[in-house]
């Protein structure tokens, strides 16, 4: 009866984690570029009331950090390196994000469609 407890268990387990995988895989990839402290595109357009997963490249040799308060995420990316930011489902609206490290220039908008 133990055995069967435990299987059960494991089989959960499995199942959940598979779960939570295939929704992220599942979710639409959009790209971000950082060069020379600007992001491109610095507009981007994203479907409304989906989870989407942004892989933001740092193309500049210093770190930057993507941050938005309306998005409610914050990841410092290093210099010649790449992130994974998982935003969403998001309604219609504008989502300002910017660079911490270079705020006047590092500066974009999500917009939810």
């Amino acid at each position: 009866m133990m055995n069967l407890a435990r299987v059960i268990r494991a089989s959960l387990t499995a199942v959940c984690l598979l779960a939570v995988f295939v929704a992220h895989a599942a979710a639409p990839v959009f790209e971000i570029e950082i060069r020379d402290h600007l992001f491109d595109p610095a507009r981007l357009t994203v479907p409304a009331g989906k989870k989407v997963r942004l892989v933001v490249y740092n193309r500049d040799p210093t770190p930057e950090e993507f941050e938005s308060y309306e998005l409610n995420r914050e990841k410092v990316i290093m210099g010649s390196s790449k992130a994974i930011i998982f935003i969403g489902p998001l309604k219609p609206g504008e989502y300002p994000f910017f660079g911490e490290f270079n705020p006047k220039t590092a500066q974009g908008m999500v917009i939810a469609e």
